[in-house]
């Protein structure tokens, strides 16, 4: 099939990519594989996962990963850019009979150069907990799949515990355990503990304390993955059908929702700052979601398949800050600005977190994100200030934002029902669903609530955009026709065909659960490249490097600009 370019150069793999940051680079010394290096049969098994974990030993040669390949598990040092991987030597390796390892977590509070705790969750259900230094299988929980019988589908340690962790299930169950308590001999019996919309918590009843200690039953299918704010306090679950929430873990409650285009969510993420969330799924798209203000406020369009990794990366996103003064000078003046503002602050995550503070106002805020997804690409993608404070002048730089259609409101937005009191003038930028941007807010944890309301007022813009639209910017619209027509043309029958929730997808389209393309910033990728034969699994970001890994087994790593000898 030829595309742009011809046919032969789209099949090509890429083994480097420039940003504004310079070049990455593939490290073809650094591939970690099975020891074989044969590309794995990847038909019918789980996707390969890997999993890192600093030991803070003194060698400053800490790192350490496990990844899963069919039956198999490695335990391997990484020498990322700095040195060759030996594959003839894995710290520990280990063959599963009858079951799968699915994914695994280490527990980085309790790693040390002697010792790790590896979760190990498998496709028949149960959860492992070894050591791969000391070579020991200390545990295995839910042994006899007496509390649940499907696949694991992501397990992770609790943040800041030595001891809990939660479990998900193709069931569209989690399990929270503790490592020090047993699973008992029978079946729980369970005790509501708090019920609220398409979820509900259960405790657990016995005489003496064992596991699991809370039972959640979130939304409809499976629960594909589930990720705890940086704070540890909230937790983000995506499901196949379609819906994100967001938990706010100690106290049961749900925080927000959001809705794909279509299809199943398979995958999430947390910003450094916890401020947003990207997922990404079965509609091909990213999905930018805003914490504080429970909406979307962008997604992007990149990937030709399913998405199946998104994750933020820590060591690109960056705010530098300026005092709130009123700025009138040359480019110079402006530069100094820039500089003091970045010597003010250290690192990422204390600049983020000073992000909305009163008392100073960001001269520019870039959060960095990648994704990688079936399509064997990996896309990577900035969400500037432009997107994420739309009612304030544009960055001096622009960016591969493409805002569509942003010289003029989104029909149905008159400027009564978007401008807030004193304001006349439009957005710059289409709303999402033609919101005041108090209402948004305000919404915040009440959103479920609100929602009905909102969604009613909304649906009146919602049905009358597409059509005015289609003859006001036909000059625009081939571009965006050209990306986005298979979702806009087919998604009301395949919405149907994919989801079996009690939601009826065709009331959350148009309102803020799952606002229409057009009321919401398209994000086109910085960079889109097919980076392998088999379809993407695993996206980490970290300091020096950026690792990927396919189906076949292979992970690769990257080498950031300047971090190559």
């Amino acid at each position: 099939m030829a595309t742009e370019g011809g046919g032969k150069e789209m099949n090509e793999i890429k083994t480097q990519f420039t940003t504004r940051e310079g070049l990455y680079k593939l490290l073809p010394h650094s591939e970690y594989s099975r020891p074989n290096r044969v590309p794995f049969n990847s038909q019918g098994s789980n996707p390969v996962r890997v999993s890192f974990v600093n030991l803070n030993d003194q060698s400053g040669n800490g790192d350490r990963l496990c990844f899963n390949v069919g039956r198999e598990l490695y335990f391997y040092i990484y020498k990322g850019v700095r040195k060759a991987a030996d594959l003839s030597k894995p710290i520990d390796k280990r063959i599963y009979k009858g079951t799968q390892p699915t994914c695994h977590d280490f527990n980085h509070l309790t790693a040390t150069a002697e010792s790790v705790s590896l979760l190990v969750g498998f496709s028949a259900g149960q959860v492992q907990l070894i050591d791969p230094i000391k070579k020991e299988t200390s545990k295995l929980f839910n042994e006899e799949r007496l509390i649940d019988k499907s696949r694991v589908t992501c397990v992770k340690w609790v943040p800041g515990s030595e001891s809990l962790f939660l479990v998900a299930h193709s069931s569209g169950n989690m399990y929270l355990y503790n490592v020090e308590h047993t699973c008992g001999t029978t079946a729980p019996h369970y005790q509501l503990l708090k019920q609220g919309e398409s979820f509900a918590v259960h405790t657990c009843k016995s005489k003496s304390t064992r596991n699991p200690l809370l039972k959640w039953t979130v939304g409809e299918g499976a629960l594909n993955e589930f990720a705890f704010s940086p704070d540890g306090k909230f937790l983000a679950c995506v499901s196949q059908d379609g819906f994100l929430r967001v938990f706010n873990f100690d106290s049961v409650e749900l925080h927000g929702t959001m809705k794909s285009y279509f299809g199943g969510l398979l995958c999430v993420c947390w910003s450094p700052d916890g401020k947003y969330i990207v997922t990404g799924g079965e509609d091909d798209l990213v999905t930018v979601w805003s914490f504080v203000d429970c909406r979307v406020i962008a997604r992007g369009h990149g990937h030709k398949s399913w998405v199946s990794v998104v994750a933020f990366d820590p060591y690109t996103t960056s705010v530098e800050e300026s005092d709130p003064m009123e700025f009138s000078g040359s480019d110079e003046d402006f530069q100094d600005l820039l500089h003091f503002g970045r010597d003010r602050a250290n690192s990422t995550q204390s600049r983020l977190s000073k992000r909305n503070s009163t008392e100073s106002r960001p001269v520019s805020v870039t959060y960095r994100f990648g994704s990688v997804g079936q399509d064997t690409q990996l896309c990577l993608w900035d969400l500037t200030e432009d997107i994420l404070f739309p009612h304030q002048p544009l960055s001096r730089a622009r960016t591969h934002t493409n805002v569509m259609n942003a010289t003029s409101p989104p029909a149905g937005s008159t400027g009564n029902s978007v401008t807030t009191p004193g304001n006349s003038a439009p957005p710059p930028l289409p709303r999402s669903n033609s919101l005041p941007h108090s209402a948004v807010s305000n919404a915040g944890s009440k959103s479920s609530v609100a929602d009905g309301a909102i969604a009613s007022g909304v649906s009146k813009f919602a049905t009358l955009s597409l059509h005015d639209r289609k003859d006001r910017h036909h000059e625009k619209d081939h571009k965006r026709n050209h990306s986005m027509g298979h979702i806009s043309s087919k998604s009301s029958d395949k919405l149907n065909l994919v989801t079996k929730t009690k939601t009826d997808p065709a009331k959350t389209l148009g309102t803020p659960l799952c606002p229409r393309m057009e009321d919401v910033p398209l994000l086109e990728p910085l960079i889109c490249k097919k980076i392998a034969h088999e379809r993407l699994t695993v996206l980490i970001f970290l300091e020096d490097c950026i690792v990927t890994a396919c189906q076949e087994g292979f992970i690769c790593t990257w080498g950031r600009p300047g971090k190559v000898e």
